[in-house]
């Protein structure tokens, strides 16, 4: 006699995915969202990368193009090599120069964002088409998750965290650096995209799920940690609109580096008063 109840042999028999011949039975327009959101980003992989290895002098100074002078461009700081004003120049160092100084500042910044859970599921859609959509088939037969190579390395992104912390901070500084210009007290465009792109950063990493764990994951007792559990509170208001912060950020800091070169080379005037 069988062991099998009729309800396991009813689910044994059922397929592990839809039996219909179309794709998707989904009137809407599903493929829209993913589509905005892949030519987004790459979008801005395009231009990070140009912004990365575009650093020429401006004319008739020995300062690169990712500075004018009070503003440093985002994607350059800390600022620790040739051409830095000595105004935000951090230190010398005589290794790798051959290598834009993009590169390797946004290592950190960047292994927090590739690994952050909205843009997890934002590239699984958008790329990976795993799953495309809600109720829509993807063309991959198998799925093993974050347990092998390459997407395993997903799991550095509570430790990310830490250097996106302290990343976050020296961007508030630079901006706070942007008010100073020769002794005087300076306020221009440029020092409202800097304060606002300091703001977003900070909106984003602390309201990253990892950020919610830190403040009060392990915690079973709200009522025995009041001041863990406001902070979690705080976090958790930032937390529920993480995608928003994601996206805002992400496209001014683009915003931020592009108006500081063009204000560098010339091309556009900052608008500015001295106290």
């Amino acid at each position: 006699m069988s062991l099998e109840t009729p309800d396991r042999q009813r689910l044994a028999s059922v397929q592990p995915r839809a039996d219909i011949k179309a794709r998707t039975l989904r009137q809407d327009r599903w493929w829209l969202q993913p589509l905005i959101i892949a030519v987004g980003f790459s979008a801005f992989v395009v231009y990070s990368t140009w912004a990365a290895f575009n650093h020429p002098v401006v004319a008739g100074t020995h300062h690169r193009i990712f500075f004018a002078d009070p503003y440093l461009s985002p994607f350059y700081s800390p600022c620790f090599t040739d051409g830095c004003p000595p105004s935000v120049r951090w230190a010398d160092f005589h290794i790798w120069k051959w290598l834009s100084p993009a590169i390797y500042i946004l290592v950190f910044p960047l292994s927090f964002r590739a690994t952050c859970y909205y843009y997890r599921k934002a590239y699984y859609r958008s790329f990976w088409l795993s799953p495309p959509a809600c109720a829509v088939a993807e063309p991959h037969k198998n799925y093993t998750g974050e347990t092998r190579f390459p997407l395993v390395f997903q799991n550095v992104h509570r430790y990310a965290w830490y250097f996106a912390v302290i990343f976050a901070g020296i961007l508030t500084w630079d901006a706070a650096l942007a008010f100073d210009k020769d002794g005087h007290f300076y306020v221009g465009v440029g020092t409202a995209i800097l304060t606002i792109n300091a703001l977003l950063i900070w909106a984003y990493t602390l309201g990253c799920h990892s950020c919610r764990h830190i403040t009060a994951g392990r915690i079973n007792h709200f009522s025995k940690h009041p001041v863990r559990y406001r902070l979690w509170g705080l976090v958790s208001r930032l937390n529920n609109r993480h995608m928003q912060w994601a996206w805002a950020s992400l496209l001014w800091v683009a915003l931020a580096d592009g108006y500081i070169r063009l204000v560098a080379n010339g091309t556009i005037h900052d608008y500015h008063h001295i106290f």
